[in-house]
């Protein structure tokens, strides 16, 4: 469970640092995704997922 506590607040650190770095740029990136449609997403979120699962898989 430690574990899993510490890759969520890693994820939420990394996922912080464009808005504050950055916010206009997060808010262009947000405004480009309200735009795109379901299927798009769901690609996306799914490339994402296996470049994590990937990612995790080469660390282990």
């Amino acid at each position: 469970m430690d574990k899993f506590l510490a890759a969520l607040a890693l994820v939420m650190v990394i996922e912080g640092v464009l808005p504050f770095l950055s916010p206009g740029t997060m808010r262009n990136y947000m405004a480009q995704m309200v735009q795109m449609d379901d299927r798009t997403l769901r690609i996306t979120g799914l490339v994402s997922m296996l470049v994590g699962l990937g990612l995790l898989y080469l660390v282990k």
